[in-house]
């Protein structure tokens, strides 16, 4: 039931910053709206709040980062299954943006999501006096958004993905490169800029950046698993695609048995730093539980 609340309460703060689909531009606004509001399990505005909250956040300059953070994931997702990507027609149960809306769309829906994104985040100065403290926060909140999402972070890592597929073999440290960068960097920097804002020191800052790591690889490895042994009814996509287009993920290098034992590793190690941090912290940890656990 919190879980519910969460994201009923995440899902109304994104609809409160979507653009209103109308001008010469409408097609590609309708298709930006379409992608975020096709569902998900908003993890990435969840951790950010969760985390701005444990280390003592209370204001609502929290919510333009938490729109933005999930308008960027979204944009990711879009050109991720881009005929020259993925080439995915369904996602979370329904036809993917490119399928609806046709591939020059599709592009510049991500393209559109991933500028708005940054529009979204910036409101967040209206939200402060002239504080020069307040205004750092939210300075140095947008320095760690661009940088892991850029190609210093998820970029970066799509890039080394995309370069690996015309590897016979890929080593277990490229593809903890492209699990880092690719998935992990996203989380990290959810759970960094609640931090930050927060008003959370520089070795906090640091603690929460290394316990969001475990969470992304932990994340993606179980997300490995799930293409393997998943149900797609439960996913909303089809299984197996990774080995239908001969992708080497961490299950087809380390087996699942490994894998497996590795998302728990990574996972116990995650829920032993949350533990160390100042504030409430016990909803984060059912939520990093649930992450382990989940089948879709």
């Amino acid at each position: 039931m919190e879980m519910n609340d969460r994201v009923r309460e995440i899902e109304e703060i994104l609809q409160s910053y979507l653009p209103k689909e109308e001008g010469y531009q409408f097609t590609v606004l309708k298709a930006m709206n379409y992608s975020v509001l096709a569902g998900g399990k908003r993890l990435r505005p969840m951790l950010m709040q969760e985390v701005y909250r444990i280390f003592g956040g209370t204001a609502r300059i929290i919510e333009p980062f938490m729109a933005a953070i999930e308008m960027i994931h979204t944009y990711s997702l879009v050109h991720d299954d881009l005929p020259a990507m993925d080439n995915d027609e369904y996602r979370r149960g329904r036809e993917t943006t490119w399928k609806v809306y046709g591939d020059a769309m599709g592009i510049l829906a991500g393209d559109g999501l991933l500028n708005y994104a940054f529009e979204t985040a910036i409101k967040a100065f209206d939200m402060v006096n002239t504080n020069t403290g307040e205004m750092l926060k939210v300075a140095k909140a947008l320095q760690i958004l661009a940088k892991k999402a850029g190609v210093y972070g998820m970029i970066g890592g799509q890039t080394a993905d995309i370069e690996a597929e015309k590897q016979n073999t890929l080593t277990t440290e490229q593809l903890l490169f492209i699990h880092e960068h690719k998935t992990a960097a996203l989380i990290q920097a959810s759970m960094m800029v609640g931090a930050v804002l927060a008003g959370a020191t520089e070795e906090e800052v640091a603690a929460v950046e290394k316990c969001a790591y475990n969470i992304g690889i932990a994340f993606q490895i179980q997300d490995d698993i799930l293409d393997v042994i998943g149900d797609s009814s439960e996913l909303g996509k089809l299984v197996g695609s990774d080995a239908q287009n001969h992708k080497q993920t961490y299950v087809t290098l380390n087996g699942l048995e490994k894998s497996s034992e590795d998302v728990k590793r990574l996972s116990e190690e995650a829920l032993k730093m949350i533990g160390e941090f100042k504030g409430e912290h016990s909803f984060l940890e059912k939520l990093v539980r649930e992450l382990i656990h989940r089948r879709k």
